[in-house]
């Protein structure tokens, strides 16, 4: 394979905002025709280069795992098309032939008095606190449309937020910057060693604990897991995943049930933490702390652990314990207003690419503080993401079109049936998912 020469300063910024050394970021290419291009916004160029620092943090790290570095590592291509693909993989899934559900009818974009709100409401608990937040005779689309109407964009974010719903004001203006990935804690070196892992397996033998939900953090988890670690999420019994989507990032892993605030749950979790390498969590900030198990705990107790957050408001600010969904941080961070059609109704990114680009960031991030020996904390959020989109990025001139799905596309059986999928730009699972929660909490041997 040749790469193509073109110069990818998207790549080269993200890979040293991963701390990475600069002369590497060279080492990647891409083919192929190109997708995502549609609108105002370089989705592309984001998107394949959070693919291209993935796939050379983990060629990095099988480097140093043969015994050498930095310099052993070999150029590398990244199929545009594969990018494409991967970046919308919702919506080539099919489960036994259906497609899978989308947006429910109380999540979406609604006029206020004002303005402009955006909804989340496809869990039911969410669902069940809007109708509760807003007063609604019912949960229809009608009685929300009405109720939003009669209000400030404003005073619908706060009502929604001050009960656990989920609605963002649509900001006329993009926000201010923030930084694509934080590193802190730690003191670096201080993993387990990890030895030498088959080429293909960069991450061979590497635990990771799952402690993420919906798309970001899956996609991170779901991409270690296919380059070798041993990925084992865990949930709470009361707070199911939707089938369909974890049917699409449920692949790479294994997913069981812990309370824990149950203390027989709580020590089989102990248990599990003890002999991690990597915990990798995307609940608001504060969440996991109130159970000992925010970064500055977890590195205390076991410094050569790599630790990687994700949330979506970022950690400083106001907004930092809210919680988020890529539709919201867009409608929040002035990308959905970029996006309105010519009436004025604010839109969407060609792909939910804050989440999918997220998750990458953090996979990539990842590997490369195991490279580094352990011992990392590691923060992103998808306000981080769109930042970098908005503020750094910078649209590449159009590649030839031609871009088709069909090449990136598999069948195969999993927990929910037979599935059509889309496969990772850095290769086939070999396997499918099992259904979420039907797991045990235990490691697989190493």
């Amino acid at each position: 394979m040749t790469i193509t020469g073109e110069s990818d300063e998207g790549t080269a910024r993200a890979w040293a905002a991963l701390g990475g050394a600069p002369q590497l970021a060279a080492c990647v290419g891409y083919r192929g025709a190109p997708g995502l291009g549609e609108g105002p916004l370089p989705v592309r160029e984001l998107a394949r280069a959070t693919v291209g620092v993935c796939a050379l943090a983990a060629a990095e790290l099988g480097a140093v795992r043969a015994g050498g570095g930095a310099a052993d590592v070999a150029p590398l291509v990244v199929d545009e098309g594969a990018v494409a693909t991967a970046f919308v993989s919702e919506r080539h899934l099919r489960i036994a032939g259906r497609r899978p559900s989308g947006f429910a009818p109380l999540s979406g974009f609604w006029r206020a008095a004002d303005g402009w709100v955006r909804t989340h409401a496809n869990y039911p608990h969410h669902r069940a606190a809007l109708v509760r937040a807003l007063e609604l005779p019912s949960a229809t689309p009608r009685d929300l449309r009405a109720a939003v109407a009669a209000r400030p964009a404003a005073g619908v974010q706060e009502l929604a937020y001050a009960q656990g719903a989920l609605a963002v004001a649509v900001a006329p203006a993009y926000g201010a910057r923030q930084p694509l990935v934080e590193a802190a804690g730690g003191p670096g070196g201080t993993g387990r060693p990890l030895g030498p892992a088959p080429a293909a397996l960069p991450a061979a033998g590497v635990r990771v604990l799952d402690l993420t939900r919906v798309i970001a953090g899956p996609v991170a988890t779901r991409t270690l897991g296919l380059l070798g670690a041993d990925v084992l999420r865990i949930d709470a019994p009361g707070l199911p995943e939707a089938d369909d989507t974890y049917a699409d990032t449920g692949f790479g892993k294994r997913s069981a049930l812990l309370d824990l605030a149950d203390a027989a749950d709580r020590e089989v979790f102990e248990g599990l933490l003890a002999s991690a390498d990597v915990v990798v969590s995307g609940y608001r900030p504060g969440a996991l702390e109130r159970f000992g198990l925010g970064a500055a705990d977890l590195l205390e107790r076991r410094p050569g652990l790599v630790v990687a957050q994700l949330c979506a408001w970022g950690r400083h600010g106001p907004w930092a314990g809210r919680r988020g969904f890529d539709s919201l941080v867009q409608a929040g961070y002035g990308i959905a207003a970029r996006y309105a059609s010519a009436d004025g109704t604010p839109g969407a990114l060609p792909a939910q690419a804050l989440d999918h680009g997220t998750g990458y960031l953090m996979a990539a991030a990842v590997l490369r503080a195991l490279a580094d020996g352990g011992g990392r904390a590691l923060r992103f959020s998808l306000a981080g993401t769109a930042s970098w989109l908005v503020h750094d990025l910078a649209a590449v001139q159009p590649g030839a079109p031609g871009y088709a799905p069909g090449p990136w596309l598999r069948e195969g059986d999993s927990g929910y049936g037979p599935l059509r999928h889309a496969v990772s730009p850095l290769g086939d699972w070999p396997a499918g998912p099992s259904r979420w929660g039907t797991g045990r909490p235990v490691w697989l041997p190493r």
